[in-house]
Order: structure tokens, then sequence, then C-alpha cells
């Protein structure tokens, strides 16, 4: 079941991020990994940025989360994540499709440059990587991350983004 994210799913949304963002230890430069990968503050932060969490709960326990952020023209999926032991069973699709359902703006996800599964995913998803100028002008502008970040991601854009390509 899909649901949205209360306040006192708060620490378990975290929990969630931190237990699935070790498939990026060694993968992401080392410059840009953590412990914890996301710290209760920078979590706290991203909420009152406006991104709404939805929770893939099963048997009670939410193992899966995928925030989005209305950024002016656009929405973007934040923070979406699997537990270990849970992935590839379409828990992630599954959230994606929630969330992306009733939008009527475009879609735009970043994600590393060095995470491939996470592009496959989203390909999969029928979403498609933007050129580096058109990614880089596209951090800029609607994710509030430092320059090191965006030389070491890429974004993903949906259909009504490639019909617009205007934003």
């Amino acid at each position: 079941m899909i649901r949205k994210g209360f306040d006192e799913d708060f620490e378990t949304i975290l929990d969630v991020i931190n237990d699935a963002a070790i498939a990026y230890k060694g993968v992401i430069p080392p410059d840009r990994w953590h412990e914890p990968y996301m710290p209760e503050e920078e979590l706290k932060l991203q909420i009152e940025a406006g991104v709404k969490f939805s929770c893939y709960v099963d048997n009670n326990e939410i193992i899966g989360v995928m925030g989005i952020q209305d950024k002016m023209d656009v929405a973007l999926i934040r923070h979406a994540y699997v537990k270990t032991k849970q992935r590839n069973k379409g828990v992630g699709t599954r959230l994606l499709q929630e969330l992306i359902k009733d939008s009527t703006k475009p879609i735009l996800i970043g994600t590393w440059k060095a995470a491939s599964w996470a592009i496959r995913f989203y390909e999969k998803n029928k979403f498609c990587l933007v050129g580096e100028e058109e990614k880089n002008r596209l951090l800029k502008k609607y994710w509030a991350i430092p320059d090191r970040q965006v030389e070491t991601s890429v974004v993903l854009v949906d259909a009504k983004y490639q019909q617009i390509k205007d934003l």
C-alpha cells in the first residue's frame, strides 16, 4: 500500500534512506559520500523546502520512500529509496507511478552519474537523460546542490518535458 508520509514517519523515512543509500558507497565519488548519507538535519531541510514523501508500506512496515517537490514550472522526484532487502520487487516503480500520475507539470529527476542501476530504473520508467549542457542548466535552476554534485550527477526528464523543452 502507498500512503502519504506523516510527521511521525520521519525517523523511519530517514532509516529507509540511509539503509538504501549504502548502495552508493564506493560507487559515487568519495568526496560526495558521508555517513550517515542523509543526516537528520538535511532531511528536515528537504521537507521544509517542500519535499512531500510517499511511503510504500508492506506488512505494516515502510519499505520504500519517494518524495516529490514542486519547483516553479516543474516537479522534482527526490529521495527515491527502497530498503536494501526489498529491492527488485516493483516497490520503486509503484511509488514513482503514484507520485507522477496526477502531475500536470514536467517531471525531472536527478541522480548520481555513477548510479547506473538508478539511471536504468528511470529509463525503464520512460524517463530520458538530457545532455551535459542541459543537465547543468536544469540542476542549477531547480536544485540547490554544490557544483561538485552538479559535475557528478545526471538529469532525466519525462515526456511532458520533452514536449516543452523551454523551461
